[in-house]
């Protein structure tokens, strides 16, 4: 039979039943549009947080405690990196500066009267307030009784928080009167992971406000230490310069010594962050795109339904095809073609529909839009695989059809 004629024959048959064959590519629709939508907002998730990420402090490196399980995450937390490790770490080639960090655990923070519950400020060094972060005023300065708020905690208050007031900083023995001398959006030195939230923060210089202390191992005297420090490299030094602070690392550094059982040093850049995170975004998108395929199966059973019930109505005509000399190929290409028109029509239909709705989601939740190209493509593949698999038993079986029963049936 003639190619054309089939496909003629075909879509004639499809416009007849058009309820029907409407339902049917609906279900092909939902799943292919499923599917575009779950991958393009993940691509798009994943091109906004791993750009934030590696655009963050592409020149710093980030020194922490990693437990080599769950369990052992309050562990990491435990300030082991000393002045002395600082120092020296400082002195390395290619290293601009170290901002040491660590946490001071507080009750509340009043405001004009107005009071919030604050758990923890974090105590710093002056040069984690950079000009770039600055939206008023200025850094703090070493052992003055100053501080630097963001935005989140200066809009926290009944009266917003603005430079030259002063705040109460409350712990259970005793309270600190600082003035607000910056307000800032961000700060240098803090993880690329940890600064999403709008979480309100309060940011005081290490000297006087910070306490905690050890005894360094190397210098045998009580010293600051902290949990966390980011260096701050020449930028065409950056992975020497990570090189370098791993090998103090598994050497001669007090946090050696210090680290609890179980806690590995590490120096990772934010291009290390960005990679890790882009695995964890890839694997969601991954499993939540294989669940939305559960209705592209859906769809398929809708087709292969479609075509049973279209052989059964139409032995009659099929009789007189093979009467008039079609071939039992012919009669399976005819079915066939039919069932793999509606996968396809699913398939064009679902993909601009699903990339419709992904845009949707990333406006939503405010994340630029990516294209997922590989999974769309995936996807209007399978939407036409659908369609002939679906389609070839109920093609079998039309064409195994015996032409004298068929022309008796009524």
């Amino acid at each position: 039979m003639d190619p054309q004629e089939s496909l003629r024959i075909a879509a004639r048959s499809i416009r007849s039943h058009k309820l029907r064959s409407t339902l049917t590519v609906i279900g092909v629709v939902i799943g292919i549009a499923s599917v575009v939508t779950f991958a393009t907002f993940g691509a798009s998730v994943k091109a906004d947080v791993v750009g934030n990420v590696a655009g963050s402090g592409a020149n710093n490196v980030y020194v922490f405690g990693q437990p080599a399980d769950e369990e052992g995450f309050e562990q990491a937390l435990q300030p082991v990196f000393t002045e002395h490790d600082v120092e020296q770490i400082a002195a390395m080639e290619g290293v601009q500066t170290v901002i040491p960090r660590g946490t001071v655990q507080v009750n509340s923070v009043t405001h004009s009267g107005d009071t919030v519950a604050l758990q923890q400020v974090t105590a710093t060094v002056p040069a984690t307030v950079t000009n770039d972060s600055v939206v008023e005023g200025r850094a703090f300065r070493s052992g003055a009784n100053e501080t630097v708020v963001n935005e989140a905690a200066a809009a926290s208050f009944a009266q917003n928080v603005t430079v030259g007031d002063r705040i109460t900083v409350a712990r259970s023995n005793e309270t600190w009167t600082l003035t607000v001398v910056g307000i800032v959006n961000g700060t240098a030195g803090e993880l690329p992971i940890g600064g999403f939230g709008p979480d309100p923060r309060v940011y005081v210089p290490t000297d006087p406000y910070y306490d905690t202390v050890v005894e360094s191992p190397n210098q045998g005297v009580r010293q600051r230490a902290y949990p966390q420090l980011t260096v701050v490299a020449d930028p065409v030094e950056t992975l020497t310069v990570t090189e370098r602070v791993e090998s103090y690392l598994g050497a001669d550094a007090d946090a050696r010594q210090l680290a609890p059982d179980g806690i590995e040093l590490v120096a990772r850049t934010s291009g290390d962050f960005a990679e890790e995170i882009s695995d964890v975004i890839e694997q969601i998108t991954r499993f939540v795109t294989g669940i939305a395929v559960i209705a592209l199966v859906v769809g398929a059973i809708g087709i292969a339904n479609i075509m049973l019930v279209s052989v059964t109505e139409r032995t009659r005509e099929i009789g007189i095809m093979k009467a008039v000399g079609a071939r039992n190929r012919d009669v399976m290409e005819l079915f066939l073609l039919e069932a793999t028109l509606l996968g396809t029509g699913g398939a064009l239909l679902g993909l601009p529909l699903g990339l419709a709705v992904g845009w949707a989601a990333t406006r939503y939740a405010e994340v630029g839009f990516a294209l997922a190209p590989t999974w769309s493509v995936l996807a209007v593949l399978v939407g036409v695989l659908v369609g002939v698999v679906a389609g070839l038993y109920p093609a079998w079986r039309a064409a195994r059809v015996d032409p004298i029963d068929a022309l008796r049936y009524e």
